[in-house]
């Protein structure tokens, strides 16, 4: 098939003719920027509206655009069961019993016949086993599953990390999520909490604003501790106790805490944290298909989970440059809930925000919905493109008509038959409402890669996980990390640190959160230092700060700055952190009694510093684009993609204004031919035309679509062909009038395939996922770098009953 993806033009299906009854074979492709203004997909249980969101998330993978679906009925881990080879053994796992069963086969036998069906239904709209490997190689697809182990995990409650600063400098979106948030908090222990009238809100949402403003992210022990003792003197104008009695903060603490230690609650703090920029592309900058299960939550687990994601997207969105490409995907399989028409919870005023914002950003929305009625319609007036499916009851037909009519926003609209139209759509038939383009379509959705098997439960998760496990971080690490796991302790000194050199520099780590257990503080060297980088050439001037943390080894070299780590850790708090009470000291090793040393310690870590420590920087000759200091070759990747789409979007637009006025002429000149053709060879001619011109004019139609350029595109031609069948006239030149429509003809093929060979043309010079870059190394130069200081660490360690010790930093 034609590759559209180099068009940026998302293949839906094909026309669907509502007079006859009949699939026409008029492709229907969408252009992806369309999706910047959104989208909402409304059909019954039956209407095909799983199989249109499929495929949309489909075409968008296999434009580069990446996607995070929110799946509340488990329906689109289906987007994993991609087979390139279609073979039977590859659909057999995944065959439903029931349906074998009923079928009077056995698996292997009933797993053919579906591998047979995906095989002839693929071909019939054009597609094959290559295309599906495309779609595999171009993205990564995962399925998470937050608060269970059935999939990659998210861990939401491990820390609330403060939004970006483009967030905190923006008064709304930042009060939006801080309440989100609190609201998120308390609805996970049952607390239906006003944002203006509810003191656990207010206080929640105070604590949270204290410590992001500071640049301090806080897990939930930190936060139920915060409950009890807050960083805040007031509340407005009210003392702390006289707003909320510290009983009452106690008992609000005592909620959360035995949230935490539910059996199972874990699986919340466990797994990759939330974040939307590692959900939307790889470490590598390839992008993903993060396919978010939700449906084993419960109903507050859910609420609670989608209005933390959809906070994070917000922080990430406003994180982003502008872009007039569709830079990422967000689509909801069932928003039923999360938007209603007068209820407001949490997710509510995100995806409002979002509706309203994103466009700026490149992000679209898809929303979808099998309830109609429960829907704000106010809020889906900006949304730009409505799929209209089978519709169940009147109710559901005349609150879909009020929403089209809201969303048309004076523009042209013709009740009447829309009515007859949504009256008449049968399975996978969907009418296509989109304010880019002249006019609607009524389409049938194609044919799905994707091996639609229906919901997947819990044990097929693990299943597809299995190949691609979640990345588990263990809570003790090996000997030789600042979190090493356990160690039997050989010897103590007393419970003071040994008497040292006044010129030894001594710090003491805080405890990550209380220093529990018996407190034990082993001996590390630590050293903090400010680089800068500087290239005039490259136009970079940049610091970068260093806090390393080791352990000490053998002589001859007992310091070995390439094996030190870097110490997550603002150097205020180290420098004004203090003994935690009551411990044991390790012993220290007589090279680290020795001021002298440090000075000569100083001096190595300057000097790895320089040689060991440069910034890279990468180069598109392609783009002429450099990254900045700090930006990965992954980050840099995802952003070059975005600066691709534009330059193809923009490549589009050009071929776009050129042929539709090249095919606006044929048109004209086959508009004026007036010849008269004999029945019987207009009849051959016209049916030998159309088959042409489909065939001829499918790239034609791609670059076009339906917009008011293509007004006059090959579908117009060819009913312009029509109307030259019924004109008559007196005897003619019947071979002339052949010879004429005969050239215009050929001459619109030509210009389809003049379009292909440019089209081709453009390769896979918009796919950065492989372009080649170079690489630039700065290094430091002596003079800008700056040793704060070189000294010993006292990190502190619990002591268990065996004398095995567990890391108390984080």
């Amino acid at each position: 098939m034609q590759d559209f993806e180099k068009l940026g033009a998302f293949y839906l299906g094909k026309k669907f003719d509502v007079a006859s009854d009949e699939m026409t074979d008029e492709l229907v492709l969408y252009d992806a920027r369309d999706l910047t203004t959104h989208a909402v997909i409304i059909g019954m249980t039956g209407s095909g509206k799983t199989g249109l969101g499929v495929g949309i998330i489909e075409e968008a993978a296999m434009d580069n655009v990446p996607v995070i679906a929110i799946d509340p009925k488990g329906d689109m881990g289906n987007l994993l069961l991609t087979f390139p080879s279609l073979s039977a053994a590859k659909f057999k796992p995944w065959i439903d019993p029931q349906a074998a069963q009923a079928s009077g086969q056995d698996a292997s036998e009933f797993a053919a016949g579906q591998a047979a069906l995906w095989k002839k239904g693929l071909k019939g709209w054009g597609q094959d086993g290559a295309r599906i490997k495309r779609l595999r190689d171009t993205a990564e697809f995962a399925i998470y599953t937050p608060g269970s182990s059935a999939g990659r995990q998210i861990s939401v409650l491990e820390n609330f990390t403060p939004p970006p600063a483009a967030v905190l400098n923006d008064k709304d979106i930042y009060n939006d999520q801080v309440q989100a948030t609190a609201t998120s908090i308390l609805s996970l222990i049952g607390i239906d909490a006003d944002p203006i009238t509810s003191r656990e809100h207010i206080l929640i949402a105070n604590v949270l604003d204290h410590y992001w403003r500071e640049g301090k992210s806080l897990d939930i022990g930190a936060l139920i501790a915060a409950i009890q003792q807050p960083p805040m003197a007031k509340i407005g104008v009210m003392e702390m106790d006289a707003f909320f009695a510290a009983k009452d903060r106690f008992a609000l603490a005592m909620r959360l805490n035995n949230l935490l230690a539910a059996p199972g609650f874990d699986a919340w703090m466990t797994g990759e944290p939330l974040d939307t920029a590692r959900l939307l592309h790889t470490a590598d900058g390839k992008p993903k298909v993060s396919v978010v299960s939700i449906a084993h939550l419960s109903d507050a687990e859910r609420m609670f989970f989608v209005s933390m994601l959809l906070a994070d997207i917000v922080s990430w969105m406003r994180s982003q440059p502008g872009t007039g490409s569709l830079r990422a995907l967000l689509y909801m399989d069932e928003i039923f809930g999360y938007m209603p028409p007068s209820a407001n919870p949490p997710t509510k005023k995100l995806l409002l925000t979002m509706l309203k914002q994103a466009r700026a950003y490149g992000l679209g929305l898809v929303l979808s919905t099998q309830n109609p009625v429960d829907l704000d319609y106010k809020g889906l007036s900006n949304t730009g493109t409505w799929f209209i499916g089978r519709l169940q009851t009147e109710r559901d037909k005349m609150r879909v008509m009020e929403g089209l009519e809201g969303a048309a926003a004076g523009g042209k609209f013709d009740k009447q038959k829309m009515e007859q139209i949504l009256a008449g759509l049968g399975k996978r038939r969907f009418l296509l409402h989109n304010v880019h383009e002249d006019e609607d379509v009524v389409f049938g959705t194609r044919w799905v890669m994707s091996y639609l098997a229906g919901p997947m439960t819990r044990d097929q998760i693990k299943r597809l996980n299995a190949d691609n496990p979640p990345t588990v971080t263990a809570t003790e690490k090996s000997r030789g990390s600042k979190a090493r796991a356990t160690e039997t302790v050989t010897s103590f000194v007393d419970s003071t640190p040994p008497a040292l050199d006044p010129k030894i520099s001594q710090y003491f780590l805080p405890c990550a959160q209380t220093c529990e257990g018996d407190l034990v503080y082993e001996p590390m060297f630590i050293g903090a230092a400010e680089v800068v980088y500087s290239s005039a050439r490259y136009k970079v001037e940049t610091e970068k700060h260093f806090l390393m943390l080791g352990e000490f080894d053998e002589p001859p070299l007992p310091v070995q700055w390439e094996e030190a780590e870097p110490l997550d850790m603002a150097l205020d708090d180290l420098l004004t952190a203090s003994e935690s009470g009551q411990a044991e000291y390790g012993e220290l090793g007589a090279a680290a009694t020795k001021a002298r040393n440090y000075l000569a310690w100083e001096k190595l870590f300057k000097r790895w510093l320089r040689n060991d420590n440069p910034i890279t920087l990468y180069r598109s000759k392609e783009l002429k684009a450099t990254s900045e200091a700090g930006e990965s070759v992954g980050d840099f990747r995802v952003r070059l993609q975005v600066m691709a789409n534009e330059a193809r979007d923009l490549a589009v637009d050009k071929l776009r204004s050129k042929y539709a006025s090249k095919v606006a002429a044929l048109e004209e000149r086959l508009r004026k031919a007036k010849q008269t053709l004999e029945r019987e060879k207009e009849q051959a001619k016209s049916k030998k035309l159309d088959t042409a011109m489909s065939f001829g004019t499918a790239i034609l139609g791609a670059l076009l679509g339906r917009k008011k350029v293509s007004y006059t595109s090959a579908s117009r031609v060819r009913t312009a062909m029509g109307r030259l069948g019924s004109s008559r006239k007196e005897a003619g030149d019947v071979a002339r009038a052949e010879e004429t429509l005969e050239t215009l003809t050929q001459k619109l093929l030509e210009m389809n395939a003049k379009l292909e060979e440019e089209v081709a043309a453009l390769g896979d010079s918009f796919n950065m996922q492989n372009a080649e870059l170079s690489e630039i190394v700065i290094k430091a130069k002596s003079t800008e770098i700056l040793i704060h200081f070189v000294g010993l660490a006292w990190v502190p360690f619990a002591a268990d009953s065996k004398g095995r010790l567990r890391s108390l930093i984080e």
